[in-house]
């Protein structure tokens, strides 16, 4: 196999953005894609089939690896569709809205021997690979608190087309799961450790028939590192600077000032220093969230899976980093659900 044929479910803004990664990879191309209302322009505008349906999609002998950007109350049940007719998977964060899907979809891939991923492309921007390798490399030595910062709006230029509304569908089950994961990802990822029990108080702050959209919790490691996490969508305008993913990292030795869409700024001779920095995202207008600096990080996080599934290896973020986020997710809201401690 000297390319990687592709199929996307999903056609919004992140169907749109890894049909931009495929177009840059020459180890890729994109064959056919389906689901949703912005399907036909998406297949039109990259010059590839139209599906009528995920399933004729899943079912075509010409496509081998399937990328699932569709809202994440429909991603099990395509996955499976999609393991079942032998397709490697890249799965959109959250992997799924239950801990057993993610189960079963590990479970279908591995017993098919099919590569599984899980969209968490901030483990590919500047910062925070930067902020990886400087903890790594004992920096600030070991790393004791960590405040982590995920507050942000819900874009709204027209040209996108489309709307927030699967966002607050109860089946969505809420925003720590949909966006508050990458957090809970990058600093596993960052530590090299994993969570040993959490405490969460999450809220509904902006429409009554909307499902959690703000969860303040409080996240143990198995390393003593312990995290505290702000994550909202519900913040009013303009919203706060720069906190849209932030980490104040204490270490031993040292602090760290993670912006992930800005600055690492590390200290650990008595004054700050910049270490590394991220080129504007520019997320939230359409005539630039399908350009660089943006596409970066997805073009190369696709690169990767691609060439892992090409050579025959497992790709860096797994099904199981898909399933902890999901778990993690899943027990703040228990948590704030039951007023206990829940331990894993």
């Amino acid at each position: 196999m000297s390319k990687l044929r592709y199929g996307i479910l999903g056609s919004g803004f992140m169907g749109r953005t890894h049909a931009e990664a495929i177009r840059h990879l020459d180890q890729a191309e994109l064959v056919a894609v389906a689901s949703g209302t912005r399907a036909p322009k998406l297949a039109a505008d990259y010059g590839v089939d139209l599906c009528q349906s995920s399933e004729e999609l899943l079912a075509r002998t010409d496509i081998d690896a399937v990328v699932i950007a569709t809202p994440q109350f429909m991603h099990a049940e395509e996955a499976l569709l999609a393991a079942a007719n032998g397709k490697h998977l890249f799965i959109e964060k959250p992997m799924t809205t239950m801990v057993e899907d993610a189960e079963r979809i590990i479970e279908a891939c591995a017993k098919r021997n099919l590569k599984l991923s899980v969209g968490y492309q901030q483990r590919y921007r500047t910062v925070p690979r930067a902020t990886y390798e400087q903890i790594r490399a004992g920096a600030i030595g070991q790393v004791h608190t960590v405040q982590f910062n995920q507050v942000f709006q819900l874009f709204t230029d027209p040209a996108f087309g489309g709307d927030w509304s699967w966002w607050a569908n109860p089946a969505s089950v809420g925003h720590i799961l949909a966006g508050g994961v990458h957090s809970i990802d990058l600093i596993r990822w960052i530590l090299g450790a994993n969570v040993s029990s959490v405490v969460g108080h999450s809220r509904t702050l902006r429409e009554a028939h909307e499902p959690e959209n703000t969860t303040m919790g409080l996240i143990a490691f198995d390393n003593g590192t312990i995290m505290a996490l702000w994550a909202s969508s519900a913040s009013p305008q303009p919203g706060f600077p720069n906190q849209a993913f932030r980490a104040l990292i204490m270490g031993e030795t040292g602090i760290m000032d993670m912006d992930a869409y800005e600055t690492l700024k590390v200290a650990n001779d008595g004054s700050w220093r910049v270490v590394a920095e991220q080129p504007p995202v520019n997320t939230e207008y359409a005539d630039t969230a399908f350009r660089q600096p943006r596409m970066a990080a997805y073009i190369e996080q696709l690169g990767v899976f691609t060439d892992a599934v090409l050579e025959d290896r497992e790709p860096p973020v797994t099904g199981n980093d898909g399933l902890v986020g999901v778990a993690v997710a899943l027990a703040l809201l228990e948590s704030s659900r039951s007023g206990k401690v829940i331990n894993f």
